[in-house]
């Protein structure tokens, strides 16, 4: 068992600080009105510009890059036709823009100087355009810059140019990512275990190497050199930790004098065989720990490690609220985020080392909750639409990732490049005659295979990992599926499937196929009347497993409800069954639970599980278990073989931001987007929430009963709808200190239409 993990939150002072900015956000008028714009991107990529040598970041600038020796790394565009993206910068109530005009050229636009392209002066509210010049050149380095008109008729000042580099080949659809970046990172804790043996504890684990630099007089003297990620109740590494949890020994030979040594980590054949993601050469092969023990007479003057992420933004997002447990909760898996993107996609953990669709999409959720960051989700829905796994679900998760990506960004390249493989990823191929679809009755032919790039093997259907009786587990052990009978036709597999052909009615209407469009939504509307007939049980008014099974789990109800399957008269039913179970499935399947029981706006319910101490709850792994990292189970005990290193452990991320304070797109980029918090009875809560418009600031305090205020702060160009939850009656409603008109929806009252600018409502 590890110590309990205390997260290192912001100094107060810096918090003050980045209040008082949210302060001035709210004011009436911007101090730098007419501000021109910020946050450009080409192709998602925000840091164009930066260069790194090794994979660390350096001062080079982007025009300096071909007169280096040394081997660099650059975020490479690689689309024929990148598209660009910015923030508006200028922060007044009201504010949108009305039109754009945009510049690219290969020099940081010298005056008098006619730039490669120009895209005149377009009126449109949009916030994105494609290039539109002659061909771009590979490993080239251009400069892009933007200038804005608004509403009220001004004009901006350009942008400061920014630069980006294309890469050796350019294609239609070409993906744009950073590289890998490694940092220096020290210990936060060492001591002295005996003399000759020293033990060293860097706060975090981390995928990344060992450095030391170490003096000796001898020649042949030799350092004995541990990594791991467990300890033991003695506060020694654990040299057993179990399943795939890590330790290892190195004997590491030292050179008279004083040397700086990096430990060389040792291939791992399991997460480096056929379908794992190897790591760059310019990193080299990386390891996950967070402790060292260092045993020998030499001196050890310095230790570090070096660490391996996806470029990360620590500062971008910020959630604190009066729960210290959830505070933690927050930070335990919003680290985690960035911790695991050290292989440049989205992987299972280190066992592995391998994308999986269903995991994908817990962590491109989770990575929108803790920053605006949209290359690594994009990267890794492009290699798995041709490497898809074996889950039946998984495949149709690929269909929700899309629409994720594209409403989170508003870019819509991905779903039209992939428009026909989204359609053979949603699997009504396998549709029969009652209407459901399934993989057991011969509907999955080659020809099915083929279509959505499956290689090898046939797809099964998993409900929830893992199964009793494997990877550890006794026959006797539960496992994570509440029971589950599986059945020809999969009440959980059924569920996705109508969740997928909802999604994809939504696609074919954002790219104007409009006859498809209606043909997705009716068959999603025929498909839940199909499900309905076939799973809910008119006596118990919740839902079987299957058709031939009277057996009902947490997993068939949840899955319903979550993807809005449950006819109105059943809420109820189905909602008190669910609660009755539990957290009766894998962290994985809390997701799902969650994302039900808010869509279901039982906050109370929702909170309990957040926040639970019990060992299916993630203050049992922070407090009890001791990991930093979200794990693959909740527990050794339920996954023997599990990791401690696992995104999809790490709902919350996603959970708190877009649930619990309800932040939530509704037009594709945030041009509109939903604030609808659900506290329950927490005192008061704060978010920063970054987006591809601009931060959105959330904060809530209240009695429960008596009164509730929430401050908010939109971004430029965007609309939200704001729902108060308030359960009282006879409310009234204050905005910025003046009575308000709402419309009663249930438990909240709703305001539409709340513009750009710094807003107060308050209901007593």
């Amino acid at each position: 068992m590890n110590p309990p993990f205390f997260p290192i939150r912001l100094p107060n002072v810096l918090r003050t600080f980045q209040m008082l900015v949210a302060l001035l956000l709210l004011l009436p008028f911007s101090l730098f009105p007419q501000s021109p714009p910020t946050g450009l991107r080409v192709d998602l990529i925000e840091h164009s510009d930066r260069v790194f040598i090794h994979g660390e970041l350096s001062q080079l600038s982007l025009w300096e890059v071909e007169s280096i020796i040394e081997p660099v790394q650059t975020a490479a565009v690689t689309n024929t036709r990148p598209v660009f993206s910015w923030e508006m910068g200028d922060t007044r109530p009201g504010i949108r823009q009305t039109a754009f005009q945009l510049q690219v050229d290969t020099a940081a636009f010298a005056d008098g100087r006619t730039p490669l392209w120009d895209s005149g002066k377009r009126l449109t509210s949009r916030q994105q355009v494609a290039y539109g010049g002659s061909p771009l050149s590979p490993q080239t380095t251009y400069a892009y810059r933007v200038r804005l008109w608004n509403n009220r008729g001004e004009s901006t000042p350009w942008s400061q140019p920014k630069a980006f580099r294309t890469g050796a080949e350019l294609t239609p659809g070409g993906l744009a990512t950073y590289p890998l970046q490694q940092m220096d990172e020290f210990v936060l804790l060492e001591k002295d275990i005996r003399p000759g043996l020293r033990f060293y504890d860097f706060g975090k684990a981390a995928f990344g190497r060992l450095k030391l630099t170490a003096a000796t007089r001898s020649e042949d003297d030799t350092l004995i050199v541990r990594l791991g990620e467990v300890v033991t109740r003695h506060g020694r590494l654990d040299p057993e930790p179990g399943g795939s949890r890590r330790f290892r020994e190195v004997k590491l030979p030292l050179r008279q004098g004083r040397h700086t040594y990096t430990l060389a980590i040792q291939k791992d054949a399991r997460n480096t065989r056929p379908g794992a993601i190897l790591m760059p050469d310019y990193i080299g092969d990386v390891y996950p720990f967070r402790y060292a023990e260092v045993e020998g007479e030499a001196t050890v003057l310095q230790l570090s490690r070096e660490t391996v992420i996806y470029p990360f933004d620590d500062l971008s997002s910020d959630f604190e609220c009066a729960d210290l447990v959830l505070n933690d909760i927050w930070d335990f898996c919003k680290y985690s985020i960035k911790a695991t993107s050290f292989a440049g996609l989205y992987v299972d953990g280190d066992r592995e080392r391998i994308p999986y669709e269903a995991d994908a999409y817990i962590n491109q959720l989770c990575h929108y909750g803790v920053e605006a960051e949209y290359t690594l989700a994009r990267k890794t829905q492009s290699y798995l639409l041709f490497h898809p796994t074996w889950p039946t679900e998984w495949i149709l998760s690929t269909v929700l990732m899309a629409w994720e990506d594209y409403l989170y960004t508003g870019n819509a390249d991905f779903i039209a490049r992939h428009y026909d493989d989204l359609q053979a990823k949603s699997l009504r191929s396998l549709t029969e005659t009652n209407g459901l679809i399934s993989t057991r009755t011969g509907k999955l032919t080659d020809s099915v295979l083929q279509s959505i790039h499956f290689e090898g093997g046939r797809l099964r259907d998993i409900v929830d990992w893992p199964h009793k009786g494997i990877l550890g587990l006794s026959g006797d052990d539960s496992g994570e599926t509440d029971g589950f009978v599986f059945t020809d036709y999969n009440a959980v597999v059924n569920a996705y499937h109508n969740r997928a052909l909802q999604v994809m009615a939504k696609i074919a209407a954002a790219l104007d196929k409009e006859a498809d469009a209606a043909a997705y939504a009716a068959q999603a509307v025929a498909h839940r009347e199909a499900f309905n007939r076939a799973f809910l049980d008119p006596e118990k008014g919740y839902y079987t497993d299957g058709i031939g099974t009277d057996h009902s789990s947490l997993h068939a109800n949840m899955f319903a409800l979550a993807f809005g399957l449950v006819p109105a008269e059943r809420v109820a039913t189905v909602t008190a069954f669910v609660q009755s179970r539990g957290m009766a499935c894998s962290v994985y399947g809390s997701q799902h639970l969650l994302d039900a029981v808010y869509a279901g706006e039982e906050a109370a319910y929702g909170l309990s599980l957040l926040t639970s101490e019990t060992d299916r709850g993630w203050a049992h792994a922070i407090y009890e278990v001791g990991t930093t990292i979200s794990l693959e189970a909740w527990d050794n005990k339920y996954k023997p073989n599990q990791d401690w290193n696992h995104a999809w452990g790490a709902a919350p991320a996603n959970i708190i931001p877009m649930r619990l304070m309800g932040v939530k797109p509704t037009r594709p980029g945030f041009a509109t987007f939903q604030v609808k918090p659900q506290p329950a009875d927490l005192a008061w809560a704060r978010l920063r929430y970054p987006t591809i418009r601009g931060e959105i600031g959330v904060a809530f305090e209240q009695t429960p009963g008596e009164r509730f205020a929430l401050a908010l702060t939109v971004p430029p160009n965007s609309e939200a709808e704001v729902w108060i939850p308030w359960a009282g009656a006879s409310p009234r409603l204050m905005v910025n200190e003046q009575p308000a008109e709402y419309r009663r929806v249930r438990g909240f009252l709703v305001v539409a239409g709340v513009t750009p600018g710094g807003w107060r409502f308050v209901v007593e």
